[in-house]
This record gives structure tokens, sequence and C-alpha cells, in this order.
């Protein structure tokens, strides 16, 4: 299949499925029961509040966790891919997760956190510049990445934190190790179940490739820690397709038998934070002494 019929059948799916939002119109956007609505309730039930910010051209809905104990170090959450295909077929007119996993995790983080949402998520697909290239092939695509970076960059000027650690959920992981190229002030990146190797990822389900967005597994070594979670059941990103990150600087993974892609992280995220605790008070870069490799 040509890559011109491609993007022909996706802006013709797009267009579609907009042309039906339109109709639609104010009914659809305040249905309680859409993705963004939903994750917006979650967030206020957990006592976050929300912010509409603004980064390289594109919103961002972010999450900020108030009340938590003074510390200069401020941990951000990166939500997975969400869903960008409806079936593997036709692509989304909200990329929005249907269910959310790093609301759940950054609600036990006893420290400074933020949720910082991608551009065109969390019902902003509709706004302009948006198109469907932004969740499909280019979801971690230099343009993405800019905006988040201006958000991030945003973000540390409100709260005041002179440093930054990075979480990333499946998708998000991806966009974790690239973030922190923009930031020296990166004092580590922990991914879960994380897309590190986006180029593996796809050959390995058949997917079309992400021709548009950048792979970390293809970027410069970050030489800062590194914790890599990864679920020994994970059928969505095995195991075996990270060892292309592994062989770094300061970089460790850990594969949790029994667990898969989406169970059971929130069970062992209280053990998480407090092992990393102790990065956050040591220096930013870590030598250059090898990776270390662990299974659990």
């Amino acid at each position: 299949m040509s890559r011109l019929y491609q993007q022909n059948r996706l802006d013709t799916a797009w267009l579609c499925r907009a042309v039906c939002v339109g109709l639609l119109g104010s009914l659809w956007v305040g249905c309680a029961d859409s993705p963004a609505r939903r994750l917006d309730d979650k967030a206020a039930d957990l006592g976050f509040s929300r912010q509409v910010l603004k980064g390289k051209g594109f919103e961002h809905v972010v999450y900020i966790k108030r009340n938590t104990q003074d510390h200069p170090v401020l941990h951000v959450y990166l939500e997975g891919d969400g869903a960008p295909w409806i079936q593997h077929r036709w692509v989304a007119a909200d990329p929005t997760p249907r269910r959310p996993m790093m609301l759940d995790l950054m609600s036990l983080d006893p420290y400074p956190s933020v949720y910082l949402g991608r551009p065109c998520y969390n019902g902003l697909a509709h706004r302009p510049p948006c198109q469907p290239g932004m969740w499909t092939e280019g979801r971690y695509s230099p343009a993405v990445i800019d905006a988040m970076a201006g958000v991030l960059g945003e973000l540390l000027g409100m709260t005041g934190q002179r440093r930054v650690m990075l979480f990333g959920y499946s998708g998000g992981g991806a966009l974790a190790m690239l973030l922190a190229e923009r930031f020296p002030q990166t004092v580590a990146v922990v991914t879960i179940a994380g897309n590190l190797d986006t180029e593996a990822w796809t050959r390995h389900h058949g997917y079309s490739p992400l021709r548009t967005s950048l792979n970390p597994a293809r970027r410069p070594p970050l030489a800062i820690r590194q914790l890599h979670l990864a679920g020994g059941d994970d059928r969505v990103v095995p195991p075996a397709l990270l060892s292309s990150v592994l062989d770094r600087p300061g970089v460790q993974l850990r594969v949790i038998e029994g667990y898969d892609h989406r169970c059971c992280w929130r069970r062992i995220w209280p053990q998480i934070l407090a092992e990393i605790g102790a990065w956050q008070t040591r220096p930013l870069r870590v030598p250059d002494t090898g990776s270390a490799h662990g299974r659990r």
C-alpha cells in the first residue's frame, strides 16, 4: 500500500468522523461519557487542578497536584498513546485514553507532580492546528516534542522547581526519553511498559511505520539515570523490544513477572517512588560506568 494511499485513507476517515462530530455539535462535546470528560472528572475527584497551557502553537491540558511536600524536583507524568486508531483501521476523532494510567499513579506521589497532556489530546483534537497525523504516525514527532517541551518549560517557571523527573507509561515512555534530551535539569527517566524502540514495535505488530516520529532508540544516549519497568506478560510492548536501549550508561531494566501492559503497576508504585527518592538528591548526570540490567 503506497504512502499516498494510506494518507488519503487517513484524511478521508478523519473528514467523515469530523463531519459526524460537527453534526452532533455541542451534544457530543458535552457528553458526560466522553473520554476527555471522564478524565477531567477523575482528576477533579483526586483533587488535581486543571489548566490549559499553550506550547509551540498547540494547547495542552495539564493537571497539577497541589498540597505536596516542598521539593526542588518536579515529577512529570506522561500518559500512553490512548486510542489513536479504531480497530487498527480508522483514525479516531479523539485519541484521549479511555483508561488513563498516570492519573492513578500520580495520586500516590507525595512530591510536586504534574500530568502533562499531549497536543490534540484530552478533548482538544478539533482545535487548529490539530490534524490526525499528530496522534497517528507523528505521535512522537518533533512538532509534538517541541510543543510539550514549551509547556514543560512554562510549568517549571510556574512551580519554581529547579529539576525534573520524567515518568512515562507506554508511548509516554518514548515522550519521556525525547523530552529528557531537551532539559539538562532532568534527574532521571522512569518508564512503565515503555515503547522505547518504535521501529521494533511497529515491525513486531505489523503496524504502519511511524514515519514522522522520532525513535528514542536511535537518539544519542542520555547520561542520566533510567529505570525501565516492563511486564513479563506484556504482549503490547514485550520486554524483548527494549534491548536496543539497554546498553547505555545508568540504564536499568526491571522485568516484573506476572505483570502485563496494564496490570498491576499501581500495586508497586509507592515502592518505586520510595526507591527513586534518593536519586533526587544526587548529581544530575551519572558517570559512564556501563548499564545495569536487572530482573525481578
